[in-house]
């Protein structure tokens, strides 16, 4: 079963949105191009949290515990739920007991 990542990221996350495509390029410079599969479209997003410890300490055990891996449902500022991959992250700490974590979740497909 997929789990849902519920917390917040700062604010004004900027996501990208990518296009996979074929493309031929012809020696008279016309090239002809398709979509790449029928999810061609995916999109990428840096995120930071800036919490308490204890906040981003349960960030980190549910990332590690999908361990780069496993899919996660979460939804993108503006837009609806999806699948999303988290394959690493770092963290810092900011002031006392306030810790930054830094990701980024790139979109996934299921069957």
């Amino acid at each position: 079963m997929t789990q849902t990542f519920t917390w917040a990221p700062d604010a004004k996350p900027t996501g990208t949105t990518t296009f996979r495509v074929l493309k031929a390029q012809f020696g008279d410079g016309y090239a002809q191009t398709a979509q790449d599969g029928i999810n061609n479209k995916s999109e990428s997003w840096p995120v930071t949290f800036t919490e308490d410890v204890s906040i981003v300490a349960g960030i980190k055990a549910f990332l590690d515990a999908l361990g780069g891996a496993a899919s996660f449902q979460w939804t993108p500022p503006n837009s609806v739920p999806g699948f999303y991959k988290c394959d690493s992250y770092s963290m810092k700490q900011v002031d006392g007991a306030i810790w930054q974590l830094s990701a980024t979740f790139n979109q996934s497909f299921q069957p």
